[in-house]
């Protein structure tokens, strides 16, 4: 049974990103009951302080908070997703504080030329990226997909990244609107109505691609 793990970025329960979210897991229980949703904002977890000591000991050396749990959690997993609304073409600060103190599972060389990363446990995993965002544009949540793409690099050759970017959400909760409520909504955003028929079947695209990657991934 696959082992999912869900890091939740968003800063309120009921926004796209959770609509998003509640898509992919009601695929993924189709095959598993293994599913772990943690609320980064809920996690006691503290900054990353750069004090490389992970390269001596081989895991985070801070310990009075919930990292401990969480990156076992972590490291079990066979499928990490991240959810996240874009904000200011990032992930939200709850979400990139759990993502610095990834540092922890990789050994870092500094170099003339750089820094070599070798990950202490080379992962076989699948990444996931669930992405909301106000932007109609999704190259805004480039920077994001970026640092993943990296991060499944540096922490295994296996490792495999999913991505979904679901545009031009601006309200809570507006990938569950009808057609006419988007008509109604778009000109109170300075929208072209007409806006709204296309948007509706495309809102309905990127729940039922939530959905069928829940169900993919999470198959033996």
């Amino acid at each position: 049974m696959k082992k999912i793990l869900v890091l939740d970025g968003s800063t309120r329960k009921q926004g796209n990103t959770s609509v998003l979210l509640q898509h992919f897991i009601e695929g993924a229980k189709n095959n598993t009951q293994d599913i772990h949703h943690e609320f980064a904002k809920e996690i006691d977890i503290k900054y990353c302080n750069g004090c490389l000591r992970c390269n001596l000991i081989k895991r985070c050396s801070i310990r009075d908070d919930d990292w401990s749990d969480l990156s076992q959690k972590i490291d079990e997993a066979d499928v990490l997703v991240f959810a996240s609304p874009i904000y200011f073409h990032y992930v939200s600060a709850p979400l990139k504080n759990i993502i610095d103190r990834f540092r922890s599972f990789v050994h870092v060389q500094i170099t003339e030329t750089g820094l070599i990363h070798t990950p202490f446990n080379e992962w076989n995993k699948d990444f996931v990226l669930l992405l909301s965002m106000g932007s109609s544009d999704d190259s805004d949540a480039q920077p994001v997909i970026d640092l993943f793409e990296y991060m499944k690099k540096v922490l295994g050759e296996k490792n495999r990244l999913h991505v979904i970017k679901a545009t031009r959400l601006a309200v809570i909760k507006q990938l569950q609107k009808t057609e006419q409520e988007l008509k109604d909504l778009y000109p109170k955003l300075k929208l072209d109505e007409n806006l709204a028929e296309k948007d509706f079947v495309k809102n309905q695209k990127f729940l039922d691609q939530c959905f069928a990657l829940g169900d993919k991934l999470s198959k033996k």
